[in-house]
């Protein structure tokens, strides 16, 4: 079967690898109808080496259940079903909490951690497929697919950033980076009820999508001047929550400049980055907060897939290419060049 592979940075590959296939009683063998390439995907695509290539690539997928395993009981062949980002058994103590993405089974793991499997390529296997897909009441050939593989991800991201912030009604937000993760941040905070969201970015086709998904003001100047900005913006005081979707420093600097006392930052955006501030001057004295962390999107499928269903939201529009996977390292180099949002892939 083909499939994508990163062998350094920059360099991305689609090639033939041996067939996915049912290895435990708890796996399903998924042939993909869609996925997609990841903002995430940029990290290693920027600073890979070359031990640490091939690696399978792909994170986010909906396909249809070729087989399962004598144990899979929720699932049956030809169910369409779309994949969190994080394998889980969604059974044990922390799943049951809603942090799918700590799950302790031992073979959750989240999709890039999985060496022979990924989701940019023609099929994969599923392990603890009983936990770790969900069943979708559309055919594969919905127009609704795109919007429902935001399910697996940058949706289900987004809206862990507002939640994790708890964004009410009422209050002023900022979301920094515009994305498809920013983007989503934006269409959660307003379905949460934030009175003003200020979206941080500087590229005018994303911020105009983020005016449709809620934001009431757009800030394209960074650094000190972005933060004075948005302190005008907000009669001087900051944001209740800054939502952080960019996952570098001068991103969290940023949010240390907006947020008001007694605000919560909450990072969502992967950070490339070890040590930050977060002493006195940084959080400590204003009584700041941070939160955020990976996603838990399974915790959260089911409380939005009607917004999707019913036409409520469109998150699906933040994809703005399509290819197939012959086109996938085409797609990359569209992404890190900024002329492609976020790119479908239908295999």
């Amino acid at each position: 079967m083909r499939a994508t592979l990163m062998y350094r940075a920059g360099d991305v590959r689609v090639e033939n690898v041996p067939d996915s296939r049912i290895k435990h009683p708890t796996d399903a063998l998924v042939r993909i109808t869609a996925s997609c390439i990841c903002g995430s995907d940029l990290h290693p695509y920027h600073s890979m080496t070359a031990a640490d290539g091939p690696a399978r690539m792909g994170h986010e997928l909906i396909g249809v259940v070729e087989e399962v395993g004598p144990d899979v009981a929720t699932l049956a062949r030809g169910d369409l079903v779309v994949s969190p980002f994080a394998v889980s058994d969604n059974v044990c103590e922390f799943c049951r909490e809603n942090l799918q993405t700590s799950c302790s089974h031992h073979e959750a793991d989240f999709w890039d951690g999985i060496s022979d499997e990924g989701g940019q390529a023609e099929a994969i296997r599923v392990p603890l497929a009983d936990g770790t897909l969900v069943k979708l009441p559309v055919a594969p050939d919905s127009a609704l697919v795109p919007s429902l593989l935001t399910l697996a991800d940058v949706l289900g991201t987004g809206y862990h950033a507002a939640r994790a912030a708890g964004v009410a009604p009422g209050q002023n937000v900022t979301v920094i980076g515009d994305g498809a993760v920013g983007l989503m941040a934006v269409l959660s905070a307003k379905r949460l009820g934030a009175e003003q969201i200020v979206l941080m970015g500087r590229h005018t086709d994303r911020t105009d999508l983020g005016r449709e998904f809620g934001a009431t003001d757009v800030v394209a100047e960074r650094g000190e001047e972005g933060i004075a900005r948005v302190r005008e913006l907000t009669c001087g005081q900051g944001s209740h929550a800054v939502l952080e979707a960019v996952g570098h420093m001068p991103a969290y600097e940023q949010a240390l400049g907006v947020v008001r006392p007694g605000g919560v930052i909450s990072r969502v955006g992967v950070p490339q980055y070890e040590e930050a501030p977060i002493g006195f001057a940084g959080l400590f004295r204003h009584n700041i907060r941070l939160a955020g962390g990976p996603a838990p999107v399974r915790a959260y499928v089911e409380e939005l897939l009607p917004d999707i269903l019913d036409g409520t939201i469109e998150p699906g529009r933040v994809f703005d290419a399509t290819t197939d996977l012959e086109g996938v390292p085409a797609g990359y180099k569209d992404m890190d060049d900024r002329t492609s949002l976020k790119v479908l892939i239908k295999p």
